[in-house]
């Protein structure tokens, strides 16, 4: 049996699902190019072996239409169709579902695994056999700390080192581009990663074993499929995932947050620099503060009262083992909630584990019974998870600034790091990168380094350097005043992931276009096709003449959308441009 599946909408996807010898496998092309050449699909169990000796039963399809909103992401309004055919297999007395979609903008598969009791699975064999010559950007994982706080290599398929390595995986041949990852993870399940060996990437879970009342559905197995506009603009990752149950989410609000514990670690413990940060963000506009390890409750409430009255939220951090019973939710959670916290940064959730999972569903229950908006850090990253829970603003699961604070003996990270982050880690969902930090251990410059603010995308921003750096630095305040935390649309201009990036964002009716490169000096073309009629007033900012490494410039101009904006960029550089109707 072999079977060929497109999507509702045009036939650049293919998906060519094959039976052979009881034997699934699954390849998949773009275009004429093929992205996944015949791959190996199966489940073991403790109760059956279902990887060979299958049977077709029956095949059924059926079109998903869908349209939904987040909080969070690169755009807030969704739709989503696709065609998702379900192959229903038995080997002797045994089933296993195997549902495939696919849709414009890539292919998703699952298992749906039937048993007379509890599923418990062993092993999956789900397996991606990636064209050799392909390009290959991989993020080293280390599987003993769940660690997504890595470099990614840039290789090639079959010069890739035999490792495991994290999601998502970007591949490339030619103008065609596949982005594996996985989506709809919950407590059913454990998160995986992917093992290469002999030139197959092959799904890999942390446990021993996983095990779920039967119908035990598996995440979603996803690739992103299509040229590298539509993997940076797709929504497949959350579309996938399961839809939200909570009734009211009027008190979740993205915003921008002022983080004193980057700047100066013994801070947290010090509740007037948490006013002093406090002032400041109401001076800027900024939503937020978070006030990290060390704070106290003797003070806490009565700085959440003083942040009030300037119109500032304050989120507090903790330890997720402070926050791992219901006791600890009702306690804890509860009384943050009495004080007037907004949020809550749970910190060192460091596995991928079944364990972990049942962690995840049951916190963020809890904490949006208490209306507690939640940033999780140090663990593993973002599966759709924002559409379940919208109340999740950001995950960190990145090597972000938090690695280059000025330290002696600190070394930068490379600049190809901050323009490949925007190809995989945020196309995965927010990204707590904790961007701007002006006086960090870096080789990327100053006008890079406020694109940040919007080339990363993040539910809650946190702007991580100190007051004096920002106030030292007249025109990104003059940006970080204006630029949102959440957007309405998101288009990649120009990009590769390799050397740079150009996006645009909108929000309501403004754009900010924002872009980073590595590498030479040079002059970029903007083209604002993307614009509405009429006219545009451009603010651009942008690193200074003859490009110092740490000073900004600005200037405006009138433009429609039948312009383009020409920006010389310095050595590892980049630049931002806010767009604003023209109004009288």
């Amino acid at each position: 049996m072999r079977v060929v599946l497109t999507p509702p909408k045009g036939h650049h996807i293919e998906a060519s699902v094959d039976l052979s010898r009881g034997r699934l496998s699954l390849a998949v092309k773009h275009g004429d190019t093929t992205l996944l050449q015949p791959s190996r699909l199966g489940v073991r169990a403790t109760h059956a072996d279902l990887t060979t000796g299958l049977q077709l039963v029956r095949q059924s399809t059926r079109t998903i239409r869908d349209a939904y909103e987040t909080t969070t992401g690169r755009r807030r309004k969704h739709t989503y169709t696709a065609r998702e055919t379900t192959f229903r297999l038995s080997k002797a007395d045994h089933r296993i579902d195997l549902q495939i979609r696919v849709s414009a903008d890539g292919v998703a598969y699952r298992y749906v695994i039937h048993w007379t009791g509890p599923v418990t699975v062993t092993e999956e064999l789900s397996e991606y056999v990636v064209p050799k010559d392909a390009e290959a950007i991989l993020l080293p994982y280390d599987n003993g700390r769940y660690d997504y706080e890595t470099i990614h290599e840039h290789t090639t398929v079959g010069k890739a080192t035999p490792d495991v390595y994290g999601y998502p995986a970007l591949f490339g041949s030619g103008d065609s581009w596949l982005l594996v990852t996985e989506s709809d993870l919950d407590a059913r399940y454990a998160g995986s990663f992917l093992t290469l060996d002999d030139q197959k990437f092959q799904l890999t879970l942390p446990d021993p074993y996983v095990t779920g009342p039967s119908p035990l559905a598996t995440p979603w197995r996803t690739l992103i499929v299509g040229d590298l506009a539509t993997v940076v603009e797709s929504d497949l990752v959350t579309s996938l995932a399961a839809p939200t149950t909570l009734d009211d989410t009027s008190w979740i609000n993205p915003g921008r947050a002022a983080w004193s514990w980057w700047s100066d670690g013994s801070s947290s413990r010090d509740p007037e620099a948490q006013r002093g940060f406090v002032d400041y963000a109401s001076k800027q506009g900024w939503e937020y503060v978070l006030v990290d390890a060390g704070w106290n409750a003797s003070w806490v409430p009565e700085l959440v009262e003083y942040a009030a009255d300037k119109g500032v939220g304050i989120w507090l951090w903790e330890r997720w083992q402070n926050l791992d019973s219901p006791r600890e939710h009702r306690e804890r959670l509860g009384r943050w909630k009495e004080w007037g916290v907004v949020g809550v940064k749970i910190d060192f959730t460091e596995s991928d584990g079944q364990d972990r999972m049942r962690w995840f569903d049951a916190v963020l229950a809890s904490s949006a019974h208490y209306q507690l908006m939640v940033n999780f850090h140090g663990g593993t990253i973002p599966r759709g998870t924002e559409r379940t829970w919208p109340h999740l603003m950001s995950v960190e699961a990145v090597k972000g600034a938090e690695n280059i604070k000025p330290r002696r003996g600190k070394e930068p990270m490379p600049p190809r790091h901050y323009v490949t982050l925007a190809y995989t880690r945020n196309l995965q969902g927010s990204m707590d990168f904790t961007p701007v930090t002006f006086t960090a251990v870096r080789e990327i410059s100053a006008g890079h380094e406020l694109a940040l603010a919007v080339l990363y995308e993040s539910g809650v921003q946190h702007l991580a350097d100190s007051v004096a750096s920002y106030q030292a630095r007249p025109l990104a305040e003059e940006l970080l005043r204006v630029v949102p935390a959440a957007w309405d649309e998101t288009k990649l201009l120009s990009g590769d992931p390799h050397e740079h990036v150009v996006l645009a964002r909108r929000h309501g009716q403004d754009w900010f276009v924002a872009a980073g490169f590595a590498g030479r000096a040079r002059t970029v073309k903007v083209p604002l096709t993307f614009l509405g009629d009429g006219d545009w007033t451009a603010r651009i900012y942008a690193d200074a003449a003859d490009y110092p490494h740490d000073a900004l410039a600005a200037e405006t101009r009138q433009v429609t959308t039948s312009d383009t904006i020409d920006v010389k960029i310095a050595k590892n550089g980049g630049f931002t441009v806010h767009l604003t109707p023209t109004t009288g």
